[in-house]
C-alpha cells in the first residue's frame, strides 16, 4: 500500500490559541501571550502536516466556535472531560463517513505526513493504532471502527499512566493494536525547546526562538 491510495480520515483535537487558555504549563517562565504564540505555531504546523497527507477527509474539532476551510472541516468539541470529548469527536466524525479515523492533538508539531500515512496503513491490519508519548500519554489514536472510542471516557487523561491505561482499555474491548513511533508532547518549556530543535525552520521552531523566556 502506498500513500496515494490510503483511505481514511484525520481528526485534530484543537484549542483556540487564546492567551491564558493554552499551553499554561509554559507559564512561567513564558507569559500567557508567549504561550499562545507557541500554541498557534504548533497548531499551524500540525494542520500543515494534515493538509499534506493524502486522505479521504480532514476534520478539526475545536473547543469553541468553528470555521471550516476548503480542505479542513471544522466541528465543535462536546462533552465534559477530555476522554469524553475525544470519544464524541470520533463519533461525530464517523457519523458522516465510516472510514477509519486517526486522531491527533496540537502538541506534536513535529508530526509528518509520513507518520500520519503510516497510522492509516496500520489500520488496514489492526483495530487500533497508538502513538505513545514520552510523558506516558499518547499523541495519536487511530480506530478502524470509531465506536471503539467509547472506552476513552473511563481512561484518566493527561497522566503518566494514560498510555498504559488506554492500551488496557482497548485490549480489554478486544482490539488488536499497532504502534507508531514514540514522540514528545510539548507541555513544558524544555519540551518546546527539544521539539523545536528537531524541526528547524518550522513555524514552531521560529516561535520558540523568538521567546524571551528561557529554561536554561
Amino acid at each position: 500500500m502506498n500513500a496515494a491510495n490510503v483511505t481514511g480520515q484525520l481528526l485534530v483535537l484543537a484549542k483556540r490559541p487564546i492567551a491564558g487558555r493554552v499551553k499554561t504549563r509554559l507559564c512561567p517562565p513564558c507569559t500567557p501571550q508567549e504561550a499562545a504564540g507557541v500554541a498557534a505555531a504548533a497548531l499551524a504546523d500540525t494542520l500543515d502536516a494534515v493538509r499534506r497527507t493524502p486522505v479521504t477527509r480532514r476534520v478539526v474539532a475545536f473547543d469553541g466556535p468553528t470555521e471550516s476551510t476548503v480542505d479542513l472541516e471544522a466541528i465543535r468539541q462536546r462533552g465534559d472531560g477530555l476522554g469524553e470529548r475525544i470519544a464524541n469527536a470520533f463519533a461525530d466524525t464517523a457519523a458522516r463517513n465510516p472510514d477509519p479515523v486517526v486522531q491527533i492533538g496540537m502538541d506534536t508539531p513535529q508530526v509528518t505526513p509520513e507518520l500520519l500515512t503510516a497510522a492509516l496503513q496500520l489500520l488496514a491490519h489492526n483495530d487500533a493504532v497508538l502513538g505513545l508519548a514520552e510523558d506516558g500519554g499518547w499523541w495519536a489514536l487511530g480506530l478502524r471502527d470509531a465506536h471503539r472510542a467509547s472506552v476513552l471516557p473511563d481512561v484518566p487523561m493527561s497522566t503518566s499512566d494514560t498510555g498504559r491505561l488506554t492500551i488496557a482499555a482497548l485490549e480489554g474491548a478486544g482490539a488488536r493494536i499497532g504502534y507508531l513511533p514514540r514522540l514528545r508532547d510539548v507541555d513544558t518549556i524544555d519540551d518546546a525547546q527539544l521539539v523545536a530543535e528537531s524541526v528547524p525552520g518550522s513555524r514552531f521552531a521560529r516561535a520558540v526562538e523568538e521567546l524571551s523566556c528561557t529554561a536554561r
